[in-house]
C-alpha cells in the first residue's frame, strides 16, 4: 500500500513537470505565475495574480486552459459591469409568458477576472458566492457551477485612475496572491523573438479534468504533523494584533512590537487553512507524501501577502506585507 502511494506522489510530480514544460513553450520565465496557479488548480482554491499588463498574466491563464482542456471564459472587467453580467439573469419571455434562466460566463471551469479592481464593488461582491461555495444564486433557485471551478484574477497596481479597492472579504477568498515580475534580459530576448505570437505556439494537453481529480485526492494523504501544524498556526497568530503578544515566544519578544505596529488587521483562521493546503501541495509537487517547514516557508507569501491590513505607519515607513511575513518566518522557530 505504501509502495503504491509513493508511486501515485511519483507520478504528481511528473504531471507537473510536465504541465510546467508544456506552458514554458509559451510563457517564458515567470515560474512562480505557473506555480501558483497550478497550486490554487490541485488545492482547490482561487489566485489572484498582480502585475503591470503586459507581463503575460492572461496568456499564462490562457495556456493553463489549453494544457487541460477545460472549458475557460475571459471576463473583462469595467466600471459599467453589472453583477448579471457576471451570474446571469431572468429573461421573461413574451411568447411562453414565462422567466428564462440566461446563465453568465462564470458558468466555466476557468474564469479569468481580467483587471478585476477595475470593477466597483457590488460586481466585485457577486463572486463572493461563487468562490466561497461554488454555486450562483439567481433569481430564487441556486445553481451548482462546473466542477472543477477556479477564478483566475489580475489586477494592475500602478494605475489607479477608474479602479476600486478589494474588499477585504473577497481578497481573503483568494487561495493565493501572486506578484508578477518583469522577466529578466535573458527571457525578454526570446519573448521578442516570438514577436508576442506566443499564444499561437501550439501545446500538448496534458492535464485532464480526472488527473486534477485524481491530484486533489492523493491531497488528502498528505501527512502534515501536529507540530507543522502548530508552526503554521503560530505564524498566523503573530500578525493578529490581538493575540500575537501571546502567540509569539519569548525569544522575538523584542521584534514583535515592531511588528505589530505596522498591522491593523491580521489573518483569519482561513489562512491557517490555507497555508496548511498550500505547504501540502508544494510538497505534493516534489514527490513527498509529507510536509517539511520548508514547504511552509514556500507559500507562505503568496498565502498571507494579501490578508494583511498594514498601518498608516507602514505605509509611512514603506513597510510592505512580505516585508513583515519575512520577518516573522525569521523569528519564529521551526519545528
Amino acid at each position: 500500500m505504501a509502495k503504491n502511494k509513493e508511486t501515485d506522489f511519483n507520478w504528481c510530480k511528473d504531471l507537473i513537470s510536465n504541465c510546467k514544460t508544456e506552458i514554458a513553450k509559451r510563457v517564458v520565465g515567470q515560474e512562480e505565475v505557473v506555480e501558483g496557479i497550478l497550486t490554487a488548480m490541485v488545492a482547490g482554491g482561487h489566485i489572484l495574480l498582480e502585475g503591470v499588463p503586459g507581463l503575460a498574466k492572461t496568456l499564462a491563464c490562457k495556456t493553463v486552459s489549453d494544457i487541460s482542456g477545460l472549458d475557460f471564459k475571459r471576463i473583462q472587467f469595467t466600471p459599467d459591469l453589472l453583477p448579471a453580467d457576471l451570474t446571469g439573469t431572468l429573461i421573461y419571455e413574451q411568447s411562453t409568458g414565462n422567466f428564462k434562466v440566461r446563465k453568465g460566463p462564470i458558468f466555466t471551469n476557468l474564469v479569468l477576472a481580467d483587471e478585476i479592481n477595475r470593477a466597483p464593488a457590488k460586481v466585485q461582491s457577486a463572486l463572493l458566492e461563487a468562490m466561497a461555495e461554488n454555486q450562483v444564486t439567481i433569481g430564487e433557485t441556486t445553481y451548482e457551477l462546473p466542477k472543477p471551478f477556479f477564478v483566475l484574477a489580475t489586477q494592475n497596481p500602478i494605475e489607479q485612475e477608474g479602479t476600486y479597492n478589494l474588499p477585504e472579504a473577497e481578497l481573503d477568498r483568494f487561495l493565493m496572491k501572486v506578484m508578477v515580475h518583469y522577466p529578466n534580459a535573458k527571457n525578454e530576448v526570446e519573448i521578442v523573438k516570438n514577436k508576442g505570437k506566443a499564444v499561437d505556439i501550439n501545446v500538448e494537453k496534458v492535464l485532464s479534468e480526472s488527473d486534477i481529480k485524481k491530484c486533489q485526492e492523493l491531497l488528502d494523504s498528505v501527512v502534515c504533523d501536529d507540530a507543522i501544524i502548530e508552526y503554521i498556526v503560530s505564524i498566523v497568530n503573530v500578525t493578529r494584533p490581538e493575540t500575537g503578544k501571546k502567540a509569539a515566544n519569548k525569544a522575538v519578544t523584542k521584534d514583535r512590537d515592531d511588528i505589530l505596529r505596522y498591522i491593523s488587521f491580521g489573518a483569519s483562521p482561513r489562512a491557517s487553512i490555507a497555508l496548511c493546503q498550500c505547504a501540502k501541495v508544494n510538497a505534493m509537487f516534489e514527490g513527498r507524501s509529507f510536509v517539511i517547514p520548508e514547504d511552509v516557508k514556500a507559500v507562505a507569501n503568496k498565502v498571507l501577502r494579501h490578508r494583511l491590513v498594514l498601518s498608516y505607519e507602514a505605509a509611512a515607513d514603506g513597510i510592505t506585507s512580505d516585508d513583515l511575513i519575512d520577518k516573522i518566518l525569521s523569528l519564529m522557530p521551526v519545528p
